[in-house]
């Protein structure tokens, strides 16, 4: 078994797309800013992140409401350089919520969220696993 994606449900399609594409620097693989569905990845040969229409869903599962509340997701992005991206998607509009600051002796960290509220995290990895 491999992770394939994480897929985000969200309300605001073309913010979040943006968000993605211009803010975090992920290449979007087919371009559809205007939904239903776009993935979005990192690296070649790493699992991808995915939009999917929250409505579009609701309709095939008939159990999920217009709106999610409270944190329901964390993404999770591995950088080289955690300040200097920072410095880059904060000049791009992204508001930090915590750091860069570490997290444990292995990791700085820095969070902040997309336009539907889900939370992102950034790492940098200080020392490798043994």
């Amino acid at each position: 078994m491999e992770l394939a994606q994480v897929r985000l449900l969200v309300t605001d399609f073309a913010a979040c797309y943006r968000f993605y594409a211009e803010v975090l620097g992920l290449k979007p693989q087919s371009g559809a800013a205007q939904g239903p569905y776009e993935k979005f990845s990192p690296h070649a040969g790493s699992a991808g992140i995915a939009l999917q229409d929250r409505a579009m869903m609701a309709e095939l599962l008939a159990e999920l409401g217009d709106t999610a509340t409270g944190h329901r997701s964390l993404v999770v992005l591995r950088v080289d350089d955690l300040d200097a991206y920072c410095a880059q998607i904060t000049a791009r509009g992204a508001a930090l919520l915590h750091g860069p600051a570490p997290l444990t002796d292995r990791m700085r960290v820095a969070h902040l969220k997309d336009p539907e509220g889900n939370l992102v995290e950034l790492q940098e990895w200080l020392l490798l696993r043994g």
